[in-house]
């Protein structure tokens, strides 16, 4: 088994490294498409400036791994090993930090782009409804303008012919400031009526604006292209709606309801005997009390539209394809895993040379290098073991040592310090 894991291993060097140069490469080419969006000035400087960003980019990229790969899974040392996955894990970091999110954006910034503008979108779609709410809040006090008016001109219809005020006929003072009521109650009725058809334009003319600004979003061709574009349309639809808010005739209402119980001068009855007389100063009266609290009915009713909260529309603004993804990026989860996974897809492949290597020991690989020998491998060894017999085969005998006089056993050998014995 150990003999199959190794010669598989040797077959597999050049597509592991072919493998990491193409993984490489293509996380350059992504990163060259994500910092062209970040690049701003000449066209020449923002290609050549890409181009060697991502060949830095591509180069640090097989480097690393390729680094990781030849020593890592030779490490039997547990403290070697590691700190060596320390290192991978910085570099994996790193290379995150330096390519993967460039990789999104070249993935996904167009997309990106296209959900911004779209939220943008329906954020203006929202303030253009406000704003016109907030228009049209004024026409519903047209009806209590309306009634009055007809209120006051029916009493004074009823008392120029029946007298039904003053107990008179004709048209003296009374009729007269009935009339005068109706007129001016009917002329801001017709101003708030003509105000509808103002606030109906410019909330057409907005929202061919945001149909404008969908068509942007929904078409093909380059994003930039079309998010310029789109700003512009947004500046005319910020336009339409602040136009749209000051088009409002609520603060028209309380000014003319206002007038109307602070300005009212009560008219000189001018009948021709003192009893009519003081019936009509009666009946200017009780007029002055109901237009007061017309008035103060019609102040409260506009200042309760006045205290609605106003429409800021919000500035949009421009992303860059980057920008875009990293805003976004819980939107665009599948891309980040893709930009990401190329980048680091070579630490699986050393976790499977861990592997493989680990089970090389665990299966005889102190013996493989005898067990994978060639026949010329054993022919060369054993010529050389040949060689090496003629060798020593070819050298004289050693001599044989000389005798060594026995001691006779009636002498007794003297012996001094420091002076070595010698034989002769």
């Amino acid at each position: 088994m150990a003999e199959q894991l190794r010669l598989g291993q040797a077959r597999l060097e050049t597509t592991t490294k072919v493998t990491l140069a193409v993984l490489a490469l293509a996380s350059g080419v992504y990163t060259y498409l994500g910092v062209r969006g970040l690049l701003n000035g000449d066209a020449a400087v923002v290609f050549f400036g890409a181009v060697i960003y991502s060949v830095a980019v591509s180069v640090g990229i097989y480097a690393f791994w390729s680094y990781l790969m030849r020593f890592l899974p030779h490490i039997e040392s547990a403290r070697a090993r590691a700190w060596l996955f320390v290192a991978m894990l910085i570099g994996s970091c790193m290379i995150i930090a330096m390519s993967s999110w460039l990789n999104a954006a070249a993935l996904a910034g167009s997309a990106a782009l296209e959900q911004h503008m779209a939220n943008a979108t329906e954020t203006y779609q929202q303030q253009l409804d406000q704003a016109h709410a907030n228009a049209l809040a004024a026409q519903s006090l047209l009806p209590d303008i309306q009634l009055a008016s007809k209120r006051f001109a029916s009493l004074a219809q009823n008392e120029r012919s029946t007298g039904a005020l003053t107990g008179t006929s004709g048209s003296g003072t009374v009729v007269q400031l009935l009339a005068q009521m109706s007129t001016e109650l009917n002329r801001l009725s017709l101003e708030v009526d003509e105000s509808r058809g103002e606030v109906k334009r410019k909330y057409e003319s907005g929202g061919r604006n945001l149909s404008r600004m969908r068509e942007l979003i929904s078409n093909s061709g380059p994003i930039e292209a079309r998010a310029n574009a789109f700003g512009e349309e947004t500046l005319k639809l910020i336009g339409q709606i602040t136009s749209l808010q000051q088009t409002s005739v609520a603060p028209s209402v309380k000014r003319a309801a206002e007038d109307l119980g602070k300005t009212f001068i009560a008219p000189i009855a001018d009948g021709q005997d003192a009893s009519l007389q003081e019936r009509q100063t009666e009946v200017v009266s009780r007029v002055e009390t109901a237009l007061r609290a017309q008035s103060r009915a019609l102040s409260a009713a506009a200042d309760e539209i006045l205290q609605r909260e106003p429409v800021t529309p919000a500035r949009f603004q421009p992303l860059s394809p980057p920008e875009a993804v990293l805003r976004y990026a819980n939107d665009f989860l599948p891309s980040w895993a893709g930009a990401i996974s190329i980048d680091l897809l070579p630490a699986v492949l050393i976790f499977i040379m861990i592997i493989v290597e680990g089970a090389i020991r665990r299966h005889g690989g102190v013996d493989l290098d005898a067990e994978t020998m060639s026949a010329a491998d054993v022919m060369r060894g054993a010529e050389i073991y040949r060689q090496m017999e003629e060798r020593f085969s070819q050298q004289p005998p050693p001599l044989p040592a000389a005798p060594t006089p026995s001691p006779d056993k009636n002498v007794t050998p003297i012996t001094m310090p420091g002076v070595n014995r010698r034989n002769d």
